[in-house]
């Protein structure tokens, strides 16, 4: 049995849809990480573009759980001295409910090049419509 190596001629990529409709934040963060990265399949290459390119839908009905919607803070400096800012969950999902999700799944990625690559291979929409048809998205239900 010889172990199969893929290279960037070689991959299949697909499109997928997931509805992100009262599902917990962590746990489909976790699935969508893993399908982006590639390790949903049969041939997983660490080093390698294997994954399929996500486009989630209805990112503003995600759930967290217990009293987290105003016990989580999500800290980013400005680069500035005393520049640090601090906004709980419900605060982000109120200006932007596509930012949790993206925080989420980005910090599953892997902090390197192959990582900025697949931050670009998933598409998050606060709403049940998406731009991306052409493309004939295959729904899968996590």
């Amino acid at each position: 049995m010889k172990t199969i190596s893929l290279n960037v001629n070689t991959v299949n990529k697909k499109w997928v849809v997931i509805d992100a409709t009262d599902k917990v934040l962590g746990r489909l963060a976790t699935k969508v990480a893993a399908i982006v990265r590639g390790k949903t399949k049969p041939a997983f290459t660490p080093n390698v573009d294997c994954g399929d390119n996500v486009i989630i839908i209805n990112a503003a009905k995600v759930k967290l759980t217990g009293a987290k919607w105003d016990q989580k803070i999500y800290y980013h400096h400005t680069g500035f001295i005393g520049g640090i800012k601090s906004a709980t969950a419900r605060e982000i999902r109120e200006k932007n409910p596509s930012n949790l999700l993206t925080k989420a799944i980005q910090g599953m990625l892997p902090k390197n090049r192959l990582g900025r690559v697949l931050a670009g291979n998933f598409r998050v929409y606060d709403g049940g419509t998406h731009p991306h048809t052409a493309q004939n998205p295959e729904v899968i239900s996590i």
